[in-house]
């Protein structure tokens, strides 16, 4: 198979680093230990006399803007300058083994890097290169320059290849392969990061935001709590239910370990005393400016018991989550003589002195 590889000197070092076998379907083994500053810019170059052709710079310039759009996380940022660290070269001497028809070198992290893509037309031990950018009319067995750019690119940033089954049924789950597909081969021309891709470096750099998704190579637990404020209130008065979602503390987590999440539907549920079954009062409102609040205010009847629940959807690698249990009792407000109904300073009418 063709392969779009790893700079040799890494190999050994990872050998040693994964005799684990790893997961199918488990987010990217790591390559290295260090990565980049968290949506650190990292500039580029091209090595002087080893300059893309047009169509090549091009592509490799979209492969580093297909890494900031798809990276679903606080990853580095990869742009080119007239003056840079970090080198790209096309042609001419390079570090690449035998049968790679790119490679890189991430050992400057974080300061640098360098990536290097042999020349169309180059004779290798499998056959002869051709990338499509490179042909009036691309032919079958060519391969996308962009898409191996993004590779590269998601190497740079620490990703090491995609652990796949067997027979591959799972291969679109990342765009960081140990081979690459030549047209039209199934993901030939992908220039998104797949989900394994981008669920390692969520773990690595954390989510942009928190109502960013998580990604479903992904299964983390989740953590509720729920606080109302008051607790005990009179017949008529408001209370306000609170509550915070977040990704549980776990060292599995890494970075993504205790981060708070927003804009997910929690729903707040009510149990009467006495009762075994649960209903729901309300969805949950986000709460402005506070990543990962929800609040929810009424004005309770009776005393019962309520919890917060989330139901994580199949759109992301999170697990659902149920609060403890928080009772609000309600009293009866007391008789005022002197005042009038409606009155009251806690918000709820006194009734009448009989």
């Amino acid at each position: 198979m063709i392969r779009s590889s790893r700079l040799v000197a890494l190999v050994a070092t990872l050998v040693l680093a994964h005799a684990v076998p790893v997961a199918a379907h488990s987010p990217d083994p790591l390559l290295g230990t260090t990565p980049w500053g968290q949506n650190q810019v990292v500039q580029y170059m091209w090595t002087s006399g080893q300059v893309p052709p047009a169509w090549a710079a091009t592509n490799i310039d979209l492969g580093a803007a297909d890494s900031k759009a798809s990276r679903n996380s606080k990853a580095a940022l990869f742009e080119r300058a007239d003056a840079a660290a970090s080198r790209i070269a096309y042609g001419g001497a390079h570090p690449c083994p035998s049968y790679g028809i790119a490679c890189m070198n991430r050992s400057g992290v974080p300061i640098s890097f360098g990536v290097w893509f042999r020349p169309h037309g180059t004779a290798l031990d499998w056959g002869t290169l051709r990338w499509c950018q490179a042909q009036s009319t691309p032919t079958n067995g060519c391969y996308d320059i962009r898409r191996v750019a993004l590779d590269e690119f998601g190497h740079v940033q620490m990703l090491n290849h995609h652990v796949n089954y067997a027979d591959e049924r799972d291969y679109l789950d990342a765009v960081v392969q140990y081979a690459g597909r030549s047209r039209p081969k199934e993901g030939w021309d992908t220039h998104v990061y797949g989900r394994c891709d981008i669920a390692r470096l969520q773990l690595e750099y954390e989510l942009l935001e928190s109502d960013d998704a998580v990604s479903t190579c992904l299964s983390l637990s989740t953590s509720l709590t729920i606080a109302a404020e008051p607790a005990s209130v009179v017949a008529g008065a408001t209370t306000k239910v609170t509550g915070e979602l977040e990704i549980a503390v776990a060292s599995a987590a890494k970075r993504l370990s205790g981060d708070p999440l927003s804009r997910r539907t929690i729903t707040l549920q009510k149990r009467d005393l006495g009762s075994n079954a649960w209903v729901v009062v309300a969805t949950m409102g986000a709460v402005t400016g506070s990543a990962g609040s929800y609040a929810y205010s009424f004005k309770p009847s009776v005393s019962a018991d309520f919890r917060l629940v989330y139901d994580a959807p199949s759109s992301e690698g999170l697990r659902d989550a149920t609060s403890v249990v928080l009772r609000i009792t309600v009293g009866v407000a007391p008789c005022d003589g002197t005042a009038k109904l409606g009155s009251s300073s806690g918000g709820a009418p006194n009734r009448p002195c009989l």
